[in-house]
């Protein structure tokens, strides 16, 4: 038995041995510098590992199975470089530094090797092919020009020709390798700002390719391309030259396909819609995510991190349409420009027509920006019929006073920040939160910023009213 266990022992340290690749290199600049090798995991990196270049600036890492995908060379200036950390290759480069590219060369690593030879050639193939683009613009529309039909098919059978050579290289890949997978899926995602500005024909396509993408395939984890796979995505949607419900129809259809794809995942679906969430947030994307929000939480074949899924109630409770609830005035409540008799003592006794419902506090780093906005455009709003109402998530009553001194619109505070009544009321997870109700508290816009809803108000109600 003991035999056995040393036997095993010795298979585990050897099988542990051989599992481990190198990266070794000589950049003549980066002598006695410290060096690492990071990888890439979902959304986030991780360091592989880490050592110190000698006089010489010869240096080796190492990494594992678990690290197999793109990773990156990191030097103490912060210049990277980007290699494939591929199974059962060892990589080995020389160079001057990390800032200098052109002077880097791979001298083993063949799918380091691919990896270089595209990433040189396949930008010189996109020029050539906006230029053709150009001119192939010029000869249809241009009268000088657009009789000539033999010019006009040359150029098409160039487009052609580079297009088929970009193709038969990624083809002609080792099939199963990293780099074979890698390498398409960097094309996709570098090719929507171009795709958008100058090859609208090929939308469609991209749409496609990206509704496609299996979301819970480990490789994609390991590409760093996560981020931008998700972003140029919907990106691409937004700037495809459609109407804006248009827009919207295409995201919900990529937004189911991307859910079909992910259910199987509860891990991953979670960080990408998660993440998706956040970027329609930020784009204002309101509908598309709204949509997102409403399908994750009807859906009984997943679970929702605890966290995320309150923020996405919000958006079933308090979406657009709906009636926000009615606030009671508690604790330090200030009222300028309201006489005593007429003070309101809940947000339903608000004669306005609109009514603009803040969360915030001093120590929320964008509150005082946007509200030194609400306060500037404050009495052009209130000849509109729009009142502002200041929930304050403050738990001090001199910091609340000293905070609100400068505003004219009401403020209201009861110091007990999230856990507020008011607070949980309005689903309110973040701040500033901005809500804009008519006469009847129905929800009209969830802005994410008081340019925006300035912009509304500025075009329903002050231009509506010339």
């Amino acid at each position: 038995m003991k035999k056995i266990i040393i036997t095993l022992t010795h298979l585990l340290i050897i099988t542990s041995v051989w599992s481990q690749n190198t990266v070794t290199g000589i950049f003549t600049e980066l002598a006695n510098t410290q060096i690492k090798l990071v990888g890439n995991n979902g959304f986030e990196t991780y360091a592989i590992d880490s050592t110190q270049a000698n006089e010489k600036g010869e240096f080796s890492l190492s990494f594992g199975i678990e690290d197999y995908g793109m990773g990156y060379l990191l030097s103490e200036n912060n210049k990277s470089f980007v290699v494939i950390l591929a199974v059962n290759e060892n990589l080995q480069l020389s160079g001057v530094n990390f800032e200098l590219p052109e002077s880097i060369k791979i001298i083993q690593g063949k799918q380091n090797q691919f990896f270089d030879q595209y990433a040189t050639e396949h930008p010189r193939r996109e020029q050539c092919l906006s230029a053709w683009d150009y001119l192939t613009k010029i000869y249809k529309l241009d009268t000088l020009f657009s009789t000539q039909r033999v010019p006009k098919q040359s150029i098409e059978t160039e487009k052609k020709r580079i297009k088929a050579e970009d193709g038969l290289f990624l083809a002609n890949l080792p099939e199963g390798s990293y780099v074979s997978y890698y390498l398409p899926l960097r094309k996709l995602v570098s090719s929507v700002s171009t795709i958008a500005q100058y090859r609208t024909e090929e939308i469609p396509a991209t749409f496609a390719a990206f509704r496609k993408m299996d979301y819970t395939d480990p490789r994609l984890d390991k590409s760093g391309l996560l981020k931008d796979a998700v972003e140029s995505h919907f990106w691409l949607i937004e700037n495809s030259g459609r109407s804006l419900d248009s827009v919207y129809i295409e995201m919900q259809i990529s937004i189911d396909r991307m859910l079909e794809n992910l259910l199987t995942d509860e891990t991953k679906l979670n960080e990408i819609t998660e993440h998706l969430f956040k970027f329609l947030e930020q784009r204002s994307l309101f509908p598309a995510s709204e949509y997102l929000a409403i399908k994750l939480l009807n859906e009984k074949n997943c679970t929702i991190n605890n966290d995320f899924a309150a923020q996405l109630e919000s958006y079933r409770a308090m979406k657009k349409g709906n009636i926000a609830p009615d606030i009671v005035f508690t604790g330090d409540v200030s009222t300028p420009g309201y006489i005593d008799q007429n003070k309101p003592k809940k947000l339903s006794e608000i004669k306005s027509t609109y009514k603009v419902i803040v969360f915030g506090a001093s120590w929320c780093p964008q509150c005082p920006k946007e509200l030194q906005e609400i306060s500037k455009n404050y009495s052009t709003w209130k000849q509109q019929g729009v009142e502002v109402v200041f929930v304050s998530l403050d738990e001090n009553k001199q910091t609340f006073e000293s905070f609100i001194k400068p505003f004219s619109f009401i403020s209201i505070c009861d110091y007990k920040k999230w856990e507020s009544p008011i607070v949980k009321n309005y689903h309110v997870f973040a701040t500033p939160t901005i809500y804009l109700l008519n006469d009847k508290r129905e929800i009209l816009l969830r802005p994410n910023s008081v340019s925006q809803l300035n912009s509304w108000i500025d075009w329903y109600l002050v231009q509506g009213n010339k």
